[in-house]
């Protein structure tokens, strides 16, 4: 198979209520650089050249209920921590939602917008 016909992984795509306020909660949360968009449409930029993370805004968005599977969550992100307690409470003043401390190694949060993630200390 040659290069040109073999797809790079260049982002993961979030619809949302708000494009703008949930670019900022990830932006501030990872401590990445500021989202740049316009018109419903936003993204945070990887500064370690990696996947982007894009906001897509929405009308009439529903978010996923975590664990329920009526509106399933499809998907969720998996972020790396050393200190899990010290980004709970980061996360927490942030903006996040608690949905599940029952583990060990990892949480479950809720962004502003409903989407489940975890801090994971795997």
């Amino acid at each position: 198979m040659s290069a040109p016909t073999v797809p790079t992984f260049g982002s993961v795509v979030l619809d949302c209520p708000d494009a703008p306020a949930l670019a900022r909660f990830y932006g501030e949360l990872l401590g990445w650089s500021t989202p740049e968009g316009g018109d419903g449409w936003w993204t945070l930029t990887n500064p370690a050249g990696g996947p982007a993370i894009e906001f897509q805004q929405v009308t009439g968005y529903q978010p996923p209920e975590w664990p329920s599977q009526h509106r399933p969550q499809q998907f969720h992100l998996d972020l790396k921590v050393t200190d899990l307690p010290a980004a709970h409470e980061r996360a927490v003043r942030l903006g996040a939602t608690v949905l599940d401390r029952s583990h060990d190694a990892f949480w479950v949060y809720a962004d502003p917008a409903g989407h489940p993630f975890c801090l994971c200390a795997c």
